[in-house]
C-alpha cells in the first residue's frame, strides 16, 4: 500500500488543532491552579476570622478572670451585715485598692484631675464655670475619670472647665 500524502491544508489544520488542544490544556491547568488558590485564600480568611474571634473571647475571659476576686469581695461585704461602719468602710477601701491594682496590672491608667489642663481629645466638657483660683481652660470639677490603655482612650473624662 502506498502512503497517502496529506494535503498542505490538512497538515496546517492538524497543526492548528494540536496547538489549540495544547493551549486548552494549559488554560485548564491555569484554571485549576486559580481555583486551588481561591480555595486556599478562602480557607485562610475563615481561619484568620476564627483566630481573631478566639483571641477576642480569650482576652475577654482573662479580664473577667482578673475581676472575679473583686466581685467575690463585694459579695462578702454585702453579706456581712453585722460589722461596724468603720469595718465596712475599711473593707470597701480594700476592694477599691484591689480593683486599682487590677487596672494597673492591665496597664489601664486614669486621668482627669482638678487643675489639669483641659484637652478636648481626652476630656468631655459638660459645663463651664468662672473661677478666679483656676487658670484658663483648666479642669474645675471631675464628674467621672477618664481611662486609657497606652495611647488608646477607653473612656473620656467628663469634666467641668474653668474660664474657657
Amino acid at each position: 500500500m502506498k502512503k497517502e500524502k496529506k494535503k498542505p491544508e490538512a497538515v496546517e489544520e492538524e497543526a492548528v488543532e494540536t496547538a489549540e488542544s495544547k493551549l486548552q490544556k494549559e488554560l485548564d491547568e491555569k484554571n485549576e491552579q486559580f481555583l486551588r488558590l481561591c480555595a486556599e485564600y478562602d480557607n485562610f480568611r475563615k481561619r484568620s476570622t476564627k483566630e481573631k474571634q478566639d483571641i477576642y473571647s480569650s482576652s475577654q475571659a482573662e479580664v473577667i478572670k482578673e475581676l472575679l476576686p473583686v466581685l467575690d469581695n463585694f459579695d462578702r461585704a454585702a453579706s456581712n451585715k453585722d460589722c461596724s461602719f468603720e469595718d465596712y468602710q475599711k473593707g470597701i477601701d480594700l476592694i477599691f485598692n484591689q480593683f486599682g491594682e487590677i487596672l494597673k496590672k492591665l496597664k489601664v491608667e486614669s486621668f482627669g484631675e482638678r487643675g489639669d489642663e483641659f484637652d478636648p481629645n481626652i476630656h468631655n466638657a459638660v459645663m463651664t464655670v468662672e473661677d478666679d483660683e483656676l487658670g484658663e481652660n483648666v479642669i474645675a470639677t471631675v464628674f467621672s475619670k477618664g481611662y486609657k490603655m497606652g495611647d488608646r482612650i477607653i473612656r473620656e473624662a467628663v469634666v467641668q472647665v474653668a474660664n474657657s
